[in-house]
């Protein structure tokens, strides 16, 4: 499985701090944030990686993750989003020659969590599977509506609802196969002008090839200044031990 890792996007809800530089590479405690996600990754035995990012700042990456070996990656790749503004699922469409036919872990670059998704990958064949999690603020999110009759089951996706249908939001961690880039090429940009990767997540849906799981331990994502204290504020007490 191929790990890629989306840290495009200018950041612009974490102006000023992203005037400097790319949100990923903000601190969370001690480390740049980006090093989480790719730290999931690579706790899960995935070590092939494409970093996909956008932005004036694309060249700081370089000097902060190198060839990734630091990190245990075997083997680091980047790729560049022309249109930082152009939704998730443009910015995955751009990593079909690194998959090939392969299947892969998407990550967002905010996202920081202490979740082992080891057995989730290993089992993973076709189709898709995504990591919801329970939040108390799910109109930020992608979130999952459940079918009533069969809770097990999710029957739509909704982009930051404003009458959510349940409380689970999609994490921003997802594995797919190969049929992903295909997908993507049959929808349409949002109101947003995006392309959004819920109306790819639909679309598994909708050929019954969608499957979650709850992401279990700490999740944060990393995009408001609140989240960021969050994690930052998580991360500290977990490596002091206090947690």
């Amino acid at each position: 499985m191929k790990g890629i890792v989306l840290a495009g996007g200018l950041g612009t809800r974490l102006y000023p701090l992203t005037h400097v530089t790319n949100k990923h590479l903000l601190p969370v405690y001690d480390k740049p944030m980006i090093f989480y996600p790719i730290q999931t990754l690579v706790n899960a035995g995935i070590k092939d990686i494409l970093i996909i990012t956008s932005g004036p700042h694309v060249g700081h990456y370089l000097g902060v993750l190198k060839n990734g070996k630091e990190l245990g990656v075997a083997h680091l790749e980047y790729a560049y989003q022309e249109k930082p503004d152009g939704g998730i699922a443009d910015a995955l469409s751009l990593a079909r020659d690194f998959a090939k036919n392969d299947t892969m872990a998407v990550i967002l670059g905010d996202n920081t969590t202490d979740a082992d998704i080891t057995q989730d990958v290993m089992s993973f064949t076709k189709g898709a599977k995504l990591f919801l999690k329970e939040v108390h603020d799910p109109t930020r999110y992608g979130v999952a509506e459940f079918d009533p009759q069969d809770n097990s089951q999710i029957i739509g996706i909704e982009e930051k609802p404003k009458n959510p249908k349940s409380n689970y939001a999609v994490t921003g961690l997802y594995l797919y196969d190969k049929t992903v880039f295909d997908r993507i090429k049959t929808i349409k940009p949002s109101e947003r002008g995006q392309l959004e990767i819920t109306d790819v997540n639909n679309e598994y849906i909708k050929s019954k090839e969608l499957a979650w799981a709850e992401l279990k331990g700490f999740w944060s994502d990393a995009g408001t200044f609140k989240s960021l204290f969050n994690a930052n504020q998580f991360w500290a007490l977990k490596e002091e031990g206090k947690i």
